[in-house]
């Protein structure tokens, strides 16, 4: 809770709903439907009803602000229409909030505010507290001021602060901005393009897109301060169609742009003009590497070409084109009413500002995170993400999707900079953060992750199209019980091979789950191999379930959530509970269910 109004004025009670993608996923729109007839049917509340997008607690969804007539908020989560009405009568209608709905971020010792204290939002400075779909209330909070003053200060000025900041691309990997934007200025060309890449395709990674749903403005504003400063009149935004709902928010952001005199001809009676096109992707993750994307927005198949010449020389229609990340032009209107020494007084040497990360898989509190570089995974996972979620100790993070590593537990104490979590074998990408526990299989991660970059392999590189797929093939084998002693010293001959031979970067990084899994967790390539069983209960063709008796307290709840009715037992008798193993499908349910540790793999 926070006043907004000091002086306790009486002003219009509003309600705000979060309907960014993770909350309409988890009901937000019903929620707001509901407010909708409610407030209707009683005008006599006389309440205000907007929207917002995702504040990251997507764990929380769906969430919705009470903003009372005194200016104090209350936010509340995991609402639904039911709940919805008794925070509408006992707090709106008699003053009372309803303690148990409600999320207190701003203390630190409760779960909200533990998630956000040690944060440092930039890009996420906006999402979830302005109006995506509103132009009034992004200028509200300062939007579109940034451009005035790059185009008063001149592009000299704002190339200088770009430097200063230390900023580098948000799109994995890592090349100082003001470095590329000075090349692109530099090339010779009579026009030039500016690109934004939004074709965001890391499996568990969402930061583009909730950024793109929830601030659009900044990315505009960001893309028209880049191509004042390189000399652009064109941009381009590339993002996959499977973000109807980023795509829907980002051309209204536009036409209302436009309509405003942001974007067009003479642009604020400065005689700059520059002008912005979406372009919807159709979902191939090879697209995400710049050079398949330009081709794409060609109307070409997306495949990749040699390098160089770069996009900032030959680019888009060979025109001189820079081209950067939804993040990376996030940051970029902070920085110039900030300074770029403010943003370089954050994080570390060589690693300044703050990264977002798309935080999923076995922890408590999964979201949307922005911390300062330098923090430890550790911290983003114990302290941000609320640790474990299932009980059981951490074993690893996946870093950086499918180009990404896994990074075990033991090296949690790295930092989160672009040079330290190289040294891991991983990269930082785009910015998805996977934790894994005990559980989870590494080999069938690595399995996973390969099956992936095979499919989406564009066929162009022998190595990265065949490779990949005899990669594929001999991790299956390992993962049914039919590896043998040649098998690792194969997957990893045919990894520094795609690795070293592949064009673009998504051969070049798709060995690196393989090779980070049998760099750290070799000893689960061996069992699979040499004991013929997965440490980590998942590979079926290597595992048995059974019920231990000692731990065993009766309690059924293995036979009670068992989906094929393969477990027996007598209810409240300690030790009595079997598994069929002939009925057994191997699901791993009851050993997820199970409270005291009594499901065990062989």
């Amino acid at each position: 809770m926070t006043t907004l109004n000091p002086t306790h004025e009486k002003r219009r009670p509003r309600l705000v709903v979060g309907l960014g993608s993770c909350g309409i996923a988890a009901g937000a729109r019903d929620v707001y439907r509901h407010l909708a007839g409610r407030l209707a049917a009683e005008p006599a509340w006389d309440v205000e009803l907007a929207i917002t997008g995702c504040n990251g607690l997507c764990h929380r969804e769906p969430l919705v602000e009470l903003h009372d007539a005194d200016g104090k908020v209350f936010l509340y989560g995991d609402l639904t229409p039911k709940k919805m009405d008794q925070v509408l009568e006992r707090h709106l209608r008699g003053g009372e909030p309803v303690e148990r709905f409600l999320l207190r971020e701003a203390d630190p010792a409760s779960p909200a505010g533990a998630f956000l204290a040690k944060q440092r939002r930039i890009v996420l400075r906006h999402c979830g507290v302005i109006d995506p779909e509103s132009l009034h209330a992004y200028r509200a909070v300062g939007g579109w001021e940034a451009l005035r003053i790059a185009l008063e200060k001149g592009p000299d000025w704002v190339l200088s602060e770009m430097k200063k900041s230390g900023l580098r691309g948000r799109g994995g990997a890592g090349f100082p901005t003001g470095l590329k934007w000075e090349f692109t200025r530099k090339a010779q060309g009579d026009r030039k393009v500016v690109v934004c890449n939004a074709d965001e395709g890391d499996p568990g990674a969402f930061m583009d897109r909730s950024v793109l749903e929830s601030d659009p403005h900044a990315v505009l504003e960001g893309m028209a301060i880049a191509a004042a400063t390189i000399g652009a009149d064109r941009g381009y935004i590339y993002c996959r169609a499977e973000y109807p709902l980023a795509v829907e928010r980002l051309v209204r952001a536009i036409d209302q742009a436009r309509a405003a005199g942001l974007l067009g001809e003479d642009i604020l009676g400065t005689g700059f003009s520059f002008d912005i096109q979406v372009k919807e992707g159709a979902g191939a993750f090879v697209c995400g590497e710049e050079t398949a994307l330009l081709a794409s927005i060609e109307g070409r198949r997306g495949m990749p070409r040699p390098r160089p010449p770069f996009p900032a020389q030959k680019g888009l229609w060979e025109l001189p084109t820079n081209i950067n990340n939804v993040e990376t032009y996030a940051n970029v209107p902070w920085i110039v009413q900030n300074g770029g020494d403010a943003f370089a007084s954050v994080g570390t040497e060589k690693s300044r500002g703050s990264k977002v990360f798309a935080l999923a898989g076995k922890i408590s509190r999964g979201g949307l995170a922005e911390v300062p570089m330098g923090i430890t995974i550790r911290e983003i996972v114990e302290d941000v993400a609320g640790g474990s979620s299932t009980g059981r100790p951490i074993k690893a993070v996946q870093m950086g999707g499918p180009s990404g590593g896994c990074i075990p537990a033991e090296l949690f104490d790295t930092r989160i900079d672009y040079d330290e979590v190289n040294r891991t074998g991983a990269i930082m990408g785009s910015g998805g953060l996977v934790v894994m526990d005990e559980t989870t299989c590494m080999v069938d991660v690595a399995r996973f992750f390969l099956h992936f970059t095979k499919d989406e392999s564009c066929g162009k590189c022998t190595f990265c199209r065949i490779g990949t797929t005899r990669m594929l093939e001999l991790l299956e084998k390992i993962c049914a019980g039919e590896g043998d002693a040649t098998s690792v010293r194969l997957l990893e001959e045919l990894a520094h091979q795609v690795r070293n031979t592949s064009l673009c970067g998504l051969g070049q990084t798709a060995p690196n789950p393989v090779l980070t899994t049998l760099k750290y967790f070799r000893q689960e390539y061996d069992a699979h191999i040499l004991e013929k069983r997965c440490p980590a209960g998942v590979c079926k063709a290597l595992t048995t379930f059974e019920i231990s008796p000692e731990p065993c307290t009766g309690c059924d709840a293995c036979m009670q959530n068992c989906p094929v009715q393969a477990i027996s037992g007598v209810r409240g008798t300690r030790g009595s509970y079997v598994i069929d193993q002939h009925r057994c499908t191997k699901c791993g349910v009851c050993r997820d269910v199970c409270r005291f540790g009594a499901v065990k793999t062989h």
